[in-house]
């Protein structure tokens, strides 16, 4: 097996049982825009600082699964253009608003990376911040993102699954053990097998988070696949649990090589 095979099997490990999806009162796959939205001052990052050094002024930036637009705008100077890709029609609103806000001239692309990908234009640089978890078929994703630099691919990540932080709640109201898998190495190992000579470094950064008691318990029951009369018992979970403020990321760059 290899790298990319590898990665999409631990992938496929976080399904959802089917009997726990089938009870389900409504999709639990759900991402609230209110998370994705830019905030006024972009905390700094190696992310940022990887991408921000490859940008020439008056560049531009190609964002995929750009939500609000937090890893484009971080650029915006020196980018002067940014392009959004995301599959969610109320992120496209919020990139589009936001890059108005900072004057600068932007494109937005709706729908999935690869599949958008011949109809998306290229750019200095291209960022994927917080996507690849999403991606089990990861090697086209990469070598398309590749595809559309100029300059450099950066990518950020979390050090574990996105869901990761729900494991307790899932053992709790379901018993249900949840995996571990995969990490940014075994993305690196993909990257390798792929030729890319990338490079990885991992910080402490903010986790963004609902922070309403009574919303965070609504989202949290709808992803656990519980029904409404739950919502009281998850909201007292949550308040003896609390998320993390921090969490463990990691960002991964490569340059790209003209071939």
């Amino acid at each position: 097996m290899n790298a990319a095979d590898r990665w999409r099997a631990a992938l496929e490990e976080w399904a959802v049982p089917e009997a726990i999806l089938a009870s389900a009162p409504e999709s639990p796959w759900i991402h609230p825009p209110a998370l994705f939205d830019v905030p006024s001052t972009i905390e700094a990052s190696p992310s940022h600082d990887r991408a921000r050094e490859a940008v020439p002024a008056g560049g531009s930036v190609l964002d995929v699964g750009c939500g609000g637009g937090i890893a484009a705008f971080a650029l915006t100077p020196p980018a002067a253009h940014v392009i959004g890709v995301d599959h969610q029609v109320e992120m496209l609103s919020m990139f589009r608003a936001n890059a108005i806000e900072r004057g600068v001239t932007v494109e937005t692309i709706e729908g999935f990376w690869p599949a958008v990908a011949p109809r998306t234009a290229g750019a200095d640089v291209v960022t994927s911040h917080h996507v690849v978890y999403n991606v089990a078929d990861i090697g086209p994703f990469l070598v398309a993102l590749d595809d559309h630099a100029a300059v450099r691919v950066v990518l950020e990540m979390p050090n574990q699954h996105p869901l990761a932080n729900l494991s307790p709640a899932w053992r709790h109201f379901w018993d249900l053990e949840r995996p571990t898998g995969p990490t940014p190495h075994d993305l690196l190992a993909v990257l390798s097998d792929l030729g890319f000579d990338a490079n990885m470094t991992s910080f402490e950064g903010t986790m963004r988070a609902e922070t309403d008691l009574d919303q965070a318990a609504h989202f949290t029951r709808i992803r656990l696949c519980l029904p409404a009369t739950s919502e009281a018992e998850v909201r007292d979970f949550l308040e003896v649990n609390p998320p993390p403020r921090t969490r463990s990321l990691t960002t991964i760059w490569w340059d790209h090589v003209a071939s």
